[in-house]
């Protein structure tokens, strides 16, 4: 491919990057992105994934050191998702670009190159882009990026819980949902979702009793049963009663508790179910609202039929523009250090607010939070942590969407 600065011919040779990528295998990914990047004055190319604790950013050429996401500068485009230049000693300068789709974040690309204008600097932004969407396609049927992203092996009940996770951010201009979920290579019966549906976004939180496979099991099941009613247009009550029923029938001697949610983007109207689960938190101004979305206590899922009382309750409320609601398992507030004290509900709320008003975005104070939590327990937790969190922030209603 000859060199040419002119918009027809980078045009072109987006083209081309786009079409050898799809037929590339993952280990080719890295020949043809280094190709695009030469031909379009780029420089050099190299891809870093981030591992699934989101300690590391892990090259995904082998061989290469791995890169402390809170020390590097890579780190550093990574935690704000924004662009980062330095100044190489041999005098060439690496740009740093943050490697997402939506609101999930990959990892980062770092390109090597002599100069940088302004041209230059909007290929390197639309190859990023398109990186991470053919990243997001390619690792749905390939082991080798799973592999690059892992540090160390994985539990077999793990593995089949991580398979129905989806990813740990998604977003839209309405709404952000993110997730954060340890210990992340040996888990034992803790699930999350997160899904759109036209104008709902749909959240589930799960924990299944115990922490061997059978509990895994149970949120497996859980999660499918939601996923089928939610896919057949059931109602919110219709699809609780759809997982009590698989729990019932396939787990008899298994249960879990959960939370599901749907919150109409539009008009911030949340609807909820809980089944026995610690209840959802709301923040609103920086401040948690003390029991705001607590209610009566109701069965957890899969219990025989007898054992409830009632039929399953659905709440309703509707939010303010930046309200953040937080569903989490017992074992975010409950991890006790070597002292015996709990982490406990207030640190937990109090470091969501003042990472959010110190200007971190809603990833990254669930990375922080995760991290701290594991800290807390030196990395050694007794149970399963999860924790979901999702904020409304409609459009002004000034200036609309265009």
């Amino acid at each position: 491919m000859e060199r040419n600065a002119s918009v027809g011919s980078g045009e072109l040779l987006l083209e081309e990057l786009v079409r050898a990528a799809q037929l590339a295998s993952p280990a080719e990914l890295p020949v043809v992105l280094n190709r695009y990047a030469e031909a379009m004055g780029l420089g050099t190319a190299a891809i870093y994934l981030v591992d699934i604790q989101q300690r590391l950013l892990v090259p995904f050429v082998e061989g290469e050191p791995d890169l402390d996401l809170e020390t590097s500068l890579a780190g550093w485009t990574y935690r704000t998702d924004s662009l980062r230049v330095e100044e190489t000693p041999s005098g060439q300068l690496n740009v740093w670009l943050p490697l997402a789709n939506g609101a999930e974040r990959l990892g980062v690309l770092e390109l090597t190159m002599d100069s940088l204008d302004g041209v230059t600097l909007r290929r390197c932004r639309t190859a990023a882009s398109l990186l991470a969407l053919i990243i997001t396609s390619k690792r749905t049927y390939s082991d080798t990026i799973a592999q690059r992203m892992r540090t160390r092996p994985m539990h077999l009940p793990t593995e089949m819980v991580r398979a129905f996770l989806p990813p740990r951010s998604i977003g839209t201009g309405r709404v952000v949902s993110t997730a954060a979920l340890e210990p992340a290579y040996e888990l034992g019966g803790d699930a999350f979702d997160h899904v759109f549906t036209e104008d709902i976004l749909h959240t589930t939180i799960l924990d299944g009793m115990g922490h061997d496979l059978a509990s895994g099991l149970a949120t497996s099941v859980a999660m499918a049963g939601c996923r089928n009613a939610r896919r057949s247009g059931a109602g919110l009550d219709e699809l609780v009663g759809t997982v009590d029923d698989a729990l019932a029938k396939w787990l008899p001697e298994q249960f879990c508790t959960g939370v599901f949610t749907q919150l109409h983007m539009p008009t911030g109207v949340l609807r909820w179910c809980n089944c026995g689960h610690p209840a959802p938190l709301l923040i609103r101004r920086h401040r948690l609202l003390h029991k705001a979305l607590e209610r009566p206590p109701e069965p957890p899922l899969g219990l025989p039929a007898r054992l409830a009382e009632t039929a399953r309750q659905v709440h309703e409320v509707r939010l303010e523009p930046g309200d953040r609601i937080l569903l989490y398992s017992d074992g975010v507030v409950e991890s006790r250090n070597e002292e015996g004290e709990q982490f406990g509900l207030e640190r937990f709320t109090d470091y969501i607010i003042r990472s959010t008003a110190a200007g971190q975005n809603a990833p990254e104070v669930l990375r922080l939070l995760i991290h701290s939590i594991l800290d807390h327990r030196h990395n050694k937790l007794s149970d399963d942590a999860t924790i979901l969190m999702f904020e409304w922030q409609p459009p002004d209603p000034d200036h609309p969407d265009p």
